[in-house]
């Protein structure tokens, strides 16, 4: 059955292409707000990375194609518009598909029962929103007479929303907001539990590790995944039943790692150092080269050549 695209949704209008000098300037400025981003823009970035490290030429030439011309070819850069856009009045409806709220201390996840925003409304999470997006990229390639979607917004909203699905605490309980409401101490630094996913363990490693260099990470990542993680590569790609995209196998996966890791010995108050931030960055590192390798495999089945029966129905 194919899943309806939400009315706000369908309705996202061509901002990239009449917009284009605005946009830039808004990229621009946001990067100096703080707090505005999720999964954090390193994390995103790295996502995307590695995604078009694995694309084939058919996705690749799809993807330069609709990514508006100031992005020189690279999603990557523009893998953070969605949070970069989601204050500004005219986008505040694309908050709830950021992330899924669970119920507290279940541990799992169900679409029927946790798929909707905050008043209720059915199918606004991120996979629903990875659903809706995956759905109307699957038009490229129609007549012009027969799109009827912004395929620009429909490929960075899905590369976004597939970066956050694989943030454990983007599957969170409802209770804390995903770990938004437990204060907490990173080393020294207040903050909260969230944003030390989003963004801490992120920054921590790249000091630490990484020598402050984002492009050193992502290598690292791409030779775990040659190597390290090879044998695991076919099982991160595949959906069950031919679907195009399973964000319901990774949201199941979020929960559960955030039960496991984010959540575990970090009580509200509490300091987290070296032994949280040592045990928890193989986690992060993983799912962002899940996030990535996953996000790879969507694009590769979207963009096939073009053939006339090609739309699918994906439940």
């Amino acid at each position: 059955m194919l899943r309806l695209p939400l009315k706000e949704m369908q309705a996202s209008s061509g901002m990239f292409k009449s917009n284009a000098p605005l946009i830039r300037r808004l990229l621009i400025l946001l990067q100096f707000l703080p707090g505005v981003l999720s999964w954090g823009k390193e994390g995103h970035y790295a996502t995307c990375k590695i995604a078009e490290g694995l694309l084939t030429q058919e996705a690749i030439t799809t993807v330069k194609m609709l990514l508006p011309d100031y992005a020189n070819g690279d999603l990557a850069s523009l893998c953070s518009w969605a949070d970069e856009i989601r204050h500004n009045p005219r986008w505040r409806w694309t908050g709830p598909l950021h992330y899924i709220d669970t119920p507290d201390f279940k541990c799992n996840y169900d679409y029927c029962r946790d798929c909707h925003d905050f008043a209720g409304r059915k199918d606004r999470c991120a996979a629903g929103a990875i659903y809706n997006y995956s759905t109307q990229l699957s038009y490229y390639g129609l007549p012009a007479s027969e799109q009827k979607y912004n395929l620009t917004e429909a490929l960075l909203f899905l590369s976004h929303f597939i970066g956050d699905i694989h943030q454990p605490l983007h599957v969170g309980f409802t209770g804390d907001a995903g770990g938004n409401t437990i204060t907490v101490r990173w080393y020294r630094r207040k903050t909260n539990l969230h944003h030390v996913w989003d963004n801490m363990i992120i920054e921590s490693a790249l000091k630490k590790f990484y020598n402050l260099n984002l492009a050193v990470l992502v290598e690292t990542l791409r030779t775990n995944i040659l190597e390290d993680w090879s044998a695991d590569i076919p099982s991160w790609e595949v959906c069950e039943s031919n679907q195009t995209v399973c964000p319901n196998l990774h949201a199941s996966e979020s929960i559960r790692l955030a039960c496991k890791f984010a959540y575990r010995n970090a009580t509200p108050g509490s300091t987290l150092g070296d032994e949280y931030f040592l045990t928890r960055l193989p986690i992060v590192e993983k799912r962002l080269a899940q996030g990535g390798v996953r996000l790879a495999a969507v694009l590769n089945r979207i963009f096939v050549p073009v053939q006339p029966s090609r739309l699918r129905s994906d439940s």
